[in-house]
């Protein structure tokens, strides 16, 4: 269970480190302030969102609570698959012993996914409103499971020509994500693209 344990301890920093980021902006900036990291390529740029990753919105309050809810359910799943992918070949044939690497892309998208999950049930109960202009601090703003998203990573890498047809004038790359959707989308496209072969052979 060795690797069960760092595992765990991988997805723990992760989630420590998402929930860090978050709340220094939450109780430091308000709601559309920025400042450039590198250049004006990188910024932070702090917003909330009501619903799914990268800004995306999702049914209104009925839809929070099954946006939350259905949150809830993929990360019990996703803890329950690894912990299965992680019994086999422990008593037997080691040949069934399951890549590190399908873990650990795996725990990525589960601790991401755990992340948000923090600030959709609890954030609105520990923190006030932000705002333009007012900064949250330590308080009370909505119900369980109707806490707002915190985001702050912004990459507008280009603007696209006025004479490009249909983007033009637009921004390459709009949304504005956090560290949890940034694991939860390397987990993926890693697990995409190096482990393809696992899954293909899984029935």
């Amino acid at each position: 269970m060795k690797r069960g344990r760092l595992l765990l301890i991988l997805g723990i920093v992760l989630v420590v480190i998402d929930q860090v980021i978050k709340i220094l902006v939450k109780t430091n900036m308000s709601i559309g302030e920025h400042f450039n990291v590198l250049g004006e390529w990188f910024q932070i740029l702090f917003i909330e969102n009501k619903g799914m990753a990268f800004g995306m919105s999702f049914g209104g309050v009925v839809g929070k609570y099954a946006l939350s809810a259905f949150r809830i359910v993929l990360f019990g799943v996703l803890t329950w698959w690894i912990s299965r992918l992680l019994k086999r070949g422990t008593a037997g044939d080691t040949r069934d012993r399951v890549p590190t690497g399908v873990l650990v892309g795996l725990t990525l998208i589960t601790a991401g996914a755990l992340g948000n999950i923090i600030d959709c049930l609890f954030y609105g109960l520990i923190f006030t409103e932000s705002a333009p202009g007012l900064v949250a601090t330590w308080g009370h703003y909505a119900p369980f499971m109707q806490g707002k998203v915190v985001d702050m990573f912004y990459f507008p890498l280009w603007t696209w020509p006025d004479w490009v047809p249909l983007v033009g004038g637009d921004i390459f790359f709009e949304p504005v994500f956090n560290f949890a959707d940034s694991c939860v989308t390397v987990g993926a496209i890693y697990l995409i693209l190096f482990q393809w072969k696992f899954f293909s052979k899984e029935e």
